[in-house]
């Protein structure tokens, strides 16, 4: 294999979450590393996946809204292979059968994985694997040791961490210290927990490389305000006295909203991170880039001029541009990850300074093939002869309607009329999406990414986000039928006749 992103190459968008599973959401086991397999076999060179932080009820299970930024997600653990490692019996595998419903279920997924969860990991210890588990504390303490107390004391008192009582949500005197004597044991259990999360999500990594297939992963570029990333590290984002955002996270008014959109993340001190010397994001990027072998960065426009919304705003139109120290951070980070293997989310409306940013660290962008056929306007970006070498090219992504919904609900007859000169558009729209999927492949892009979805050409309910919809987002799952399905030696073809893999 060459280095990830050099070469012509493919891959498939799927979360961990949508694989089949009885246990209510997909994990690291026996189906992921099949699906490698079936990927390298069928000449795709990436997997890509999204964040793989915990996920929590409160923020909808989006991946991008975690209390945690750098610890993995337990959900994601298989129990059968820690049944396998001798940490679970057969008998405590003996689940209710779940229905194909083709909708992860993560509340079902806490219920039954997380009490098994405690089991495995207090059982560790007994297992020999005491010199690994060791070797992982040391390494990861930076995060680790902070995360733990912090999920301890979110299972004690859920509250948001500012509503805890002052002395431990503002970490002040000895207040830590005590309680992580009181919490000795939960702290100790969750981070064993994080251990067996490692473990198995290097097993993917192994199995992935085996194959010959890339890890490719992704990263929000802000973090949730009630996350142990600004409990324990307030000092880099722009909060006042008391602990409270002085300004928020959003995007400015555009064609598609005349109010913006209101994040409501707390943004970065970007003075203290440089004063620094950008330690937070090396360590951040570190933790990340030890699991993937490529990262997305979402919202890398964040990079170049971030907007800056005054906290209490009804909106994100009182919000302002400032900048960033752009070219000192990814200075730092190359010199820290030198290639840098990150791609930048660069999609909608992006000003010539994000383009000069991301193109002086030759880094690739991204274009979507839903979007080039909103205008008549044959220099469109994302038209396919149009598409750099140099990006990674989609049908759409998470946040788009699968190719099929798009074909059936959303394209207007203009945009209809000029789809239908690139490709035949045919009253099946599975045989649509298609011919599109043999366009994208053709593309000059380097890398081209399709979902999972799209191979399938599922209908629109089988589509992963919808932004600025507060729920029903996060949960399409594959069933069992389909994952068998899906048409890995067909993109093996098209990769073959395009020159990928």
């Amino acid at each position: 294999m060459t280095a990830p992103l050099t070469g012509r190459a493919s891959g498939v968008l799927l979360h961990i979450t949508s694989l089949p599973s009885p246990w209510g959401v997909g994990d690291l086991g026996a189906r992921a590393r099949e699906l490698a397999g079936r990927l390298g076999a069928a000449r795709q060179r990436y997997w890509q996946v999204l964040p793989l932080n915990p996920t929590s009820a409160a923020a909808g299970e989006s991946p991008y809204f975690s209390p945690s930024s750098r610890a993995g997600n337990p959900l994601l653990i298989s129990l059968e292979d820690l049944a396998k490692d001798g940490l679970l019996t057969t008998a405590e595998l003996a689940a209710p059968a779940a229905p194909d419903t083709g909708h992860a279920d993560f509340a079902r997924a806490r219920t039954l994985k997380l009490p098994l969860l405690a089991r495995a990991a207090d059982r560790l210890t007994a297992t020999g694997d005491d010199d690994g588990y060791r070797a992982f504390c040391r390494r990861e303490a930076d995060w680790l040791e902070d995360h733990a107390l912090f999920t301890a004391l979110k299972t004690q008192d859920p509250r948001a961490w500012s509503e805890w009582p002052a002395p431990l949500g503002f970490r002040h005197g000895a207040a830590p210290a005590e309680a992580h004597a009181a919490l000795g044991s939960a702290i100790a259990r969750e981070k064993r927990v994080q251990y067996l999360f490692h473990r198995q999500w290097q097993r993917l990594h192994d199995c992935c490389r085996t194959a010959g297939v890339w890890l490719f992963g992704d990263m929000p570029i802000y973090v949730n305000l009630d996350s142990v990333d600004v409990w324990a590290r307030p000092d880099v984002f722009q909060l006042d006295a008391a602990l409270k955002p002085v300004a928020e996270s959003g995007v400015p008014p555009d064609y598609f909203s005349a109010t913006g959109q209101l994040w409501r993340n707390p943004v970065y001190d970007w003075d203290r991170l440089a004063a620094e010397d950008f330690r937070w994001w090396v360590l951040r990027l570190g933790t990340l880039l030890g699991r993937v072998d490529v990262l997305r960065i979402d919202h890398f426009r964040g990079l170049a001029q971030y907007w800056r919304v005054p906290a209490g705003a009804e909106t994100a139109a009182a919000g302002e541009w400032r900048d960033v120290p752009s070219y000192q951070l990814l200075d730092r980070l190359r010199s820290a990850f030198d290639p840098l293997p990150v791609v930048a989310e660069d999609l909608g409306t992006i000003t010539p300074d994000v383009h000069i940013l991301r193109d002086h660290y030759r880094l690739p962008g991204m274009v979507v093939l839903q979007f080039a056929f909103n205008e008549d306007n044959d220099a469109h970006p994302y038209l396919p002869q149009n598409h750099p070498e140099n990006c990674v090219a989609y049908l759409g992504t998470h946040d788009n309607n699968t190719a099929r919904g798009w074909l059936e609900s959303e394209l207007d007859e203009p945009a209809r009329e000029r789809l239908a000169r690139f490709v035949a558009l045919d009253e099946d729209a599975a045989v649509t999406v298609a011919r599109l999927l043999n366009l994208l492949m053709a593309s000059p892009a380097r890398t081209v990414i399709v979902s999972a979805q799209d191979l399938l050409a599922l209908p629109a309910s089988a589509r992963m986000n919808t932004p600025g919809q507060p729920t029903g987002n996060w949960d399409w799952q594959l069933t069992g039928e389909q994952f068998e399905a899906l048409s890995l030696e067909r993109l093996g073809e098209l990769a073959a006749a395009h020159g990928r893999g």
